[in-house]
């Protein structure tokens, strides 16, 4: 299996949905957003050891290859809170 869909497998897994106009994984229920560049950049063992990190607040988690703009981190939460 290759890289890409070893790492899509394991985001199905973990009930992770792409969004394709943000090009972003989500889990709604432990509230953490993987951009597909970050997972594309990352290897298997990294996003595993990411998707099962705790998130210790009650916000979402942004993974991204450079930092989150509030902006965008607004629009984003925007989209997911419909």
């Amino acid at each position: 299996m290759n890289a890409s869909l070893e790492k899509k497998k394991i985001l199905e897994t973990e009930n992770y949905s792409y969004h394709f106009d943000r090009a972003i994984y989500i889990n709604r229920e432990s509230k953490k957003i993987f951009s597909f560049e970050y997972i594309e950049d990352n290897s298997s063992a990294v996003l595993k050891q990411d998707i099962l990190e705790e998130n210790e607040n009650d916000d979402w988690k942004f993974y991204f290859n450079s930092p989150v703009s509030e902006s965008v981190k607004n629009e984003i939460k925007g989209i997911l809170a419909r």
